[in-house]
């Protein structure tokens, strides 16, 4: 597709006509309009499939129209009519594919036979399964140590073809789990695990219904997940706030028109989703609630000088937490001019946003990755946790945390094991299980998968799903070493250019869709399940033909590999392959808090993971809910570009129409993009500063002094509602920017939401 390179007026809110113009050309660009229609009257419903975009909750799973745009773009991607045939494949070779956009490839359609990349012609062609899985397990047999092996997951993986792979991974002999949550939640897992003994969130989403006031900090949810908006709306029409705190100006924050509500499409009406918006710049959430947190602690000191009520929980801090006195002593003497420096933001808007929370009975955090992707996130997600936990505003209803995860599966996946560094619990109870010893070693996360691909230590590489190359930082850098490997394997329902970095040996295996019916060797329908954010297990199920007779399910390859590999005395691969309850059975029985899986499953909405911090139950090594003793940052990233000339922080993120790395269209019309994906957003007076105009090439440079250059050349310029000082562009376009090396403290997250960049008038 032709970039237009044209930008234009942003929309007035998110969802409305636009919505609805959107889903009707996904629809018909799919070539099957009339199935994916029908298809959509199953989306989130008790006897269909769960929706394969972003793990939103679903308070009423199995009302009536229960998606969104996005959900819409994600299913008729899907069940799209066009297929990927030998005729294609024999007529484009790999490298001519490596130069055709994400876009392009992934729009020539559905993968329908298992392929194998043939060096000598350049090209993928054809191979049987039972050949593919033989040549694969003796791939990885051959190898000196398991542990130079890598296997990847997405967070599109249901819990039982999760948990299958990792019981393969775990038998084969190694605990290298790279993951998509490396790249997105793994700071809000390490700080929330820290302080209040879980690594998820404690809201069910019923506690919207009940609180006072929605914190909303650092995400996009009307494109990122767009049912949220609904939710927010919902907050704001009963008379509650919900405060922003996000650096750029999204409409989905702002206005949501709801395309289902026939009246207000009728009258071209839309609804706030906000009371309160403030922009901190890049890196200053940290210091934002710190400057809260100082004003609600002398609030409460003045209170009690004057023999008031307490502003603070007292008793709750007593009972619940440990820390208090010494991160309180803490923030009392952080500077002013620190915290004002850092967040952008003056001293009177942080009072407002105190206020707020001093005047709230009930409060709920929310925030996706742009809080998780800086260097100093765990220690943010820390003083986000501290400042909740002053009022007692965790484990009780209407209140509580919430970090949004945008993957329809990513936190199921981890519940059931997908775990560089499993919980002993977990490895005892699978070696009693199998009756074999397992590895109890740390494996490799993201950052340590691709450090060993570059260093030559790893010579094979799985994925269960995702794009893995254009996911991660140093995109080029990771593409050539993909290329070096002995094996890659890849599971996939389209062609990415992750498939197209082939190592000596490789091979592409198709699976079935979230949205098609996967039927065992008795002709019976199969469900799997997933996990959302608010910990709610659903069943989902296909409902339409598959793209291919000859497709598998990502269980069946899995369980297809694992029996070439290892074989079957421990495991009986066949039989988990064809009756999933026998895989719910095995989960349940290692992992406890699943209960009776299969029973509990199959009731409307499905079941909640019990959660014991939401019970106000500490597992921490205190047996408390531990305040954060962290510093801020000695200088953000933003302070340090301010004495460079032409350096500036640069943030990556989705546009509209696309999911993850999966572009839908090239459209981003909540900003005002039209037909480009090649752009960067700034700040206007930024542009005008450096005499640059809308439209205007950029060449964008990235600055870290590590001897390999970075650049993303001629973009073109947006100006836009962005703080001084920051930009902001595309994924994956922009990843090239972000070194490898550049990872948040203890998470490993890759820094994507502060990258030290140079612009410079784009030379030809």
């Amino acid at each position: 597709m032709t970039e237009k390179h044209v930008t234009g007026k942003p929309s007035s809110a998110a969802g409305g006509w636009g919505a609805l113009k959107s889903v009707g050309r996904q629809l018909m660009g799919s070539g099957q309009p009339l199935r994916g229609a029908k298809t959509l009257l199953s989306l989130n419903q008790a006897d269909g499939f769960d929706c394969p975009g972003c793990a939103w909750g679903d308070p009423e799973h199995g009302s009536s129209f229960e998606f969104c745009e996005n959900g819409v773009k994600a299913v008729a991607w899907e069940a799209t009519r066009a297929r990927i045939t030998a005729e294609f494949l024999a007529e484009h070779s790999v490298t001519e594919l490596q130069g055709w956009s994400d876009y392009d490839l992934e729009h020539q359609g559905r993968l329908t036979q298992p392929l194998r990349y043939n060096a000598e012609t350049d090209h993928y062609e054809e191979i049987g399964w039972d050949d593919a899985f033989a040549e694969i397990g003796a791939a990885l047999n051959a190898l000196d140590n398991p542990n130079e092996a890598e296997f990847y997951t997405s967070g599109r993986a249901s819990n039982e073809a999760a948990f299958l792979y990792q019981l393969f991974v775990r038998l084969y002999g190694t605990n290298n789990f790279p993951d998509c949550s490396n790249m997105c939640h793994e700071a809000s897992g390490v700080a929330l695990t820290e302080a209040i003994g879980i690594g998820k969130g404690t809201v069910l989403l019923e506690d919207f219904e009940k609180c006072d006031l929605v914190y909303c900090v650092g995400q996009n949810p009307g494109t990122n997940h767009p049912r949220m908006l609904a939710t927010l709306r919902e907050v704001v029409e009963r008379g509650a706030k919900v405060c922003v705190i996000n650096t750029l100006k999204e409409k989905g924050l702002r206005r949501f028109a709801d395309p289902q509500n026939k009246l207000e499409m009728l009258h071209g009406g839309s609804e706030p989703t906000s009371t309160d918006y403030y922009r901190p710049r890049l890196g200053g959430d940290m210091a934002v609630f710190r400057g809260m947190s100082r004003l609600v602690l002398e609030a409460d000191d003045t209170a009690r000088a004057e023999g008031q009520p307490p502003v603070i929980d007292r008793d709750f801090i007593a009972e619940h937490t440990d820390g208090f006195d010494a991160w309180a002593d803490m923030v009392r003497v952080t500077p002013w001019d620190i915290i004002e420096e850092q967040s952008g933001l003056t001293r009177d808007e942080i009072a407002e946003m105190a206020g707020m929370y001093m005047r709230a009975e009930r409060v709920i955090t929310t925030w996706a990755m742009g809080i998780t992707q800086h260097l100093h996130s765990v220690q943010t997600i820390r003083e986000i946790t501290s400042f909740m936990l002053l009022r007692g505003n965790i484990g009780r209803e209407g209140a509580g945390l919430c970090p949004v995860r945008g993957h329809s599966n990513v936190q199921g996946d981890r519940t059931v094991g997908i775990n560089e560094n499993p919980p002993k619990a977990m490895m005892d109870a699978m070696e009693a299980e199998l009756g074999v010893p397992l590895p109890r070693e740390p494996g490799h996360n993201v950052a340590h998968a691709i450090g060993a691909m570059l260093d030559g230590s790893a010579k094979a590489f799985v994925a269960l799903g995702g794009n893995f190359a254009r996911a991660v930082p140093d995109s080029s850098l990771v593409a050539e070493a993909l290329g070096r490997l002995d094996l890659t394997v890849n599971i996939a329902t389209k062609l990415n250019h992750s498939h197209l970095m082939p190592g000596q040996k490789s091979y592409v295996l198709p699976c079935l869709g979230r949205t098609e019916i996967d039927r065992n060797a008795a002709g019976e329908r199969q469900m799997i399940t997933v996990e959302d954010s608010m910990s709610m297990v659903h069943g989902s199920a296909g409902i339409n033909p598959p793209a291919s007779k000859d497709l598998r399910s990502e269980i069946a390859i899995i369980a297809g590999i694992a029996k070439a590999t290892v074989g079957s005395d421990v495991v009986n691969w066949d039989i988990m392959a064809q009756d999933y309850d026998k895989i719910r059975d095995m989960i349940a029985r290692v992992l406890p808090i699943y209960g009776d899986f299969n029973r509990d499953v199959r009731q409307p909405r499905g079941f909640w993971l019990r959660n014991g911090a939401s019970h106000r139950e500490w597992n921490t090594p205190t047996g408390r809910a531990n305040f954060g003793l962290d510093g801020l940052p000695e200088r953000t990233e933003w302070q340090q570009v301010q004495d460079r000339d032409g350096q500036f922080v640069l943030q990556t993120f989705r546009s509209h129409d696309q999911y993850n790395t999966t572009i839908y269209g090239m459209d981003d019309r909540y900003r005002g993009v039209y037909g480009a994906r090649k752009v960067v957003f700034i700040n206007p007076d930024d542009a005008a500063g450096m005499g640059l105009s809308a439209g205007d090439l950029v060449d964008v440079t990235g600055c870290y002094d590590d001897g390999r250059l970075r650049q993303c050349l001629g973009f073109r310029v947006v100006p836009y509602d962005i703080p001084f000082g920051c930009l902001g562009g595309y994924y994956p376009e922009m990843n090239e920017l972000v070194p490898h090396q550049a990872v948040g403290d203890k998470s490993f997250t890759p820094t994507s939401k502060s990258i030290i960049v140079r612009i410079t008038p784009h030379r030809q």
